[in-house]
């Protein structure tokens, strides 16, 4: 009996040894879950973006006149800008959110239910541009998306409205900068500013405009 117990025990340890084997070549090629950090443009996909030569506030009008900055860039780690309506409140609840400047969207979806629904729109920048050649402008909380993945944008088109990622906040648009060709929703607050610039200097500095040439007035449907 005893011999017959040793001999079960060693076929066992053998099995568990023949299994942890065979189970090695598998787990070293099974496809491991896409870290969204490693997504990024190809050099074609950056080159043929549509060029940014302006860029406006992507809500309100007259130089994003209207809104009000309620939590601004890096403050309390805050990497982009909050805007909202004058109101207060949800008075801006559905306001119409347009691209700050010409673009390709590389995202449009709900990445996390802290986000809310999202875009991204990369856009290459003139020649010589600092922050060159990619930007990318990101939209959060929206209520609605009326943009695709894919679809080239203008200066000042519809891309969404206002909303509250769901109920999650009261009705503002969070609105990032971010240099460079990564597509990553990434995260909202950081101890460093990560790959985000100061949204409205950004603006400011790439308007291209007189200070009489106005953004037409925002409209709801």
């Amino acid at each position: 009996m005893k011999k017959a117990g040793w001999i079960a025990c060693m076929l066992l340890v053998l099995v568990m040894i023949m299994m942890i084997v065979w189970e090695l070549p598998w787990a070293a090629v099974r496809p491991k879950p896409l870290d969204p950090a490693f997504v990024r443009l190809t050099p074609l996909e950056t080159a043929t973006l549509p060029l940014a030569t302006r860029f406006d506030m992507p809500m309100g009008s007259e130089h994003g006149a209207f809104t009000y900055n309620a939590r601004a860039f890096r403050i309390s780690r805050h990497l982009g800008d909050d805007l909202n309506g004058i109101g207060g409140q949800n008075s801006d609840l559905g306001d119409p959110v347009y691209a700050a400047g010409a673009g390709r969207v590389v995202y449009a979806g709900i990445p996390h239910e802290s986000w809310g629904r999202m875009i991204l729109i990369a856009h290459r920048l003139p020649e010589g541009d600092e922050l060159g050649p990619v930007v990318q402008t990101m939209y959060a909380h929206l209520e609605s998306i009326r943009v695709r993945t894919g679809q080239i944008v203008q200066r000042g088109d519809p891309i969404g409205t206002v909303g509250t990622a769901g109920g999650k906040y009261l009705a503002h648009l969070h609105f990032e900068v971010r240099v460079g060709p990564y597509v990553n929703p990434g995260q909202g607050y950081a101890d460093t500013a990560l790959n985000r610039v100061a949204p409205e200097p950004f603006i400011r500095a790439r308007r291209g405009a007189d200070a009489e040439i106005l953004n037409l007035a925002p409209q709801k449907d």
